[in-house]
């Protein structure tokens, strides 16, 4: 369980516009601490879960998949274990398999269309763990072979997001990290 230093509200406090996200969070992942930490500032929570989930993560004009296959692969990536929690039955959803799932890691010569290859390598230049991320002109004649340059704008929003509120749980202890995920106390302590 994560161990933060922010007050956590317990869902009996929550107001009823919050249970639904805790009650969600809770039963993919064991753990609603994002919720009941947020929660203490209503228009922030308010923000991730209606603002930016609601019409820009599952609306927009980028197919659904896409936006799971590259949460998915950020989570993996970063070593998030909550998030990996919720994103695997989120990409499953939408139709990625299980193959691709574990091909994750190793996805150029996995199971996958060029499309969705080349949004994984997007995650991976957008990635934290990439520090000189990219879009090289060959990256973008890959994208640009499936996706508009407005498409490229929203899964770009998306991902930025999506790895910024990861570094933002990981800073405040908010989620459970993964045994290789490099944003730990002791993996910050051996790069430096």
């Amino acid at each position: 369980m994560p161990d933060t230093l922010l007050t956590r509200i317990p869902r009996s406090e929550l107001p009823q516009s919050f249970h639904l996200a805790w009650d969600t969070l809770q039963s993919l992942t064991g753990d609603a601490t994002f919720v009941e930490v947020f929660a203490q500032a209503p228009e922030m929570l308010d923000f991730v879960m209606s603002k930016f989930y609601g019409p820009i993560f599952f609306g927009g004009n980028v197919d659904q998949r896409y936006k799971q296959l590259v949460r998915l692969r950020l989570s993996t990536r970063h070593g998030c274990l909550t998030c990996n929690k919720q994103n695997v039955p989120g990409a499953l959803a939408a139709g990625i398999t299980e193959a691709q799932v574990a091909a994750l890691m190793h996805y150029e010569d996995g199971p996958f269309t060029a499309a969705e290859k080349a949004v994984l390598a997007y995650a991976d230049q957008v990635a934290l763990t990439n520090l000189e991320g990219r879009m090289t002109p060959e990256l973008y004649a890959r994208l640009r072979a499936h996706f508009s340059d407005a498409d490229l704008c929203e899964l770009g929003t998306v991902m930025a997001v999506i790895s910024g509120m990861a570094k933002l749980s990981f800073v405040l202890d908010l989620v459970e990290r993964e045994d290789y995920c490099p944003f730990t106390p002791a993996a910050t302590a051996a790069a430096t």
